[in-house]
């Protein structure tokens, strides 16, 4: 279930659609594989009355080194725990309001017709790849579905093989086009961006228990801390009206 009282002062707000839609839209870098979900609820958001959000996607570590060199955000959504942790530590958000509402699964992708892959301790992935095939995913020094795809192939066994044939991609959807183009055979991917993909065919799951769990944090930033749109806004997001939406697109709820 979607986080019930998701962020202590922020219901009121939801209902203050004539003031919130004369005030500065609110802007929102968020994890490129939130694209599509949070375009959906923006465009909710705007029925209201509200004034339309401006958003910016790309990998969260991208994003959180933009806010840390002063970029204008108001809410900052990303793709993992660590990328939240790195501005907290710096001050830069706004620690009471941090919730993680939706969560997500990990998943290998390859063409459309491709035979299934159980993916377990000892798959051989390699092998799937062919002699010259590459592999592709966000790159693990700095991408959150990469972190999570290189402690998955750890768990199988698979890493030491893999590495030097990984297709290092700047963010998931990067990952995504390049197996939609057939620059790489295989990619491993978060499974609502595997439904963005028609053309492509999800060949396995990989276990939860392979990797850490996929969770989203959301946080006002410092800068936003006084801004009653941006934080009526993180409610919406965050908050029991925006679960169908998130449903819609693949997330899982927390709760």
């Amino acid at each position: 279930m979607l986080l019930r009282r998701a962020l202590p002062g922020l219901a009121g707000g939801l209902f203050a659609a004539p003031a919130l839609a004369q005030s500065a839209s609110p802007t929102v870098f968020a994890a490129a594989s939130l694209t599509d979900a949070l375009r959906a609820l923006g465009a909710e958001w705007a029925t209201r009355g509200n004034a339309p959000p401006r958003f910016s996607f790309a990998a969260s570590s991208t994003l959180a080194r933009q806010i840390e060199q002063g970029a204008p955000a108001d809410i900052f959504a990303s793709a993992d725990e660590p990328w939240m942790d790195h501005l907290a530590t710096r001050g830069l958000i706004v620690p009471q309001t941090r919730v993680s509402p939706v969560g997500n699964a990990l998943v290998l992708v390859g063409p459309a017709g491709a035979a299934p892959v159980v993916l377990e301790r000892g798959t051989d992935l390699a092998a799937l790849l062919g002699p010259r095939g590459r592999l592709a995913t966000g790159d693990p020094a700095h991408v959150p579905v990469g972190r999570y795809a290189q402690a998955a192939l750890e768990w199988m066994g698979q890493w030491q093989a893999i590495a030097p044939r990984l297709a290092r991609a700047d963010n998931v959807r990067a990952a995504l086009l390049l197996v939609e183009r057939g620059e790489a055979p295989l990619g491993i991917v978060y499974a609502t961006d595997a439904l963005a993909a028609p053309r492509l065919s999800v060949l396995g799951i990989f276990p939860p228990a392979s990797h850490p769990a996929i969770t989203y944090p959301f946080a006002l930033t410092r800068r936003a801390e006084g801004n009653a749109g941006a934080r009526a806004l993180l409610g919406f997001l965050t908050g029991a009206e925006a679960a169908p939406i998130w449903r819609r697109h693949g997330f899982a709820l927390a709760g």
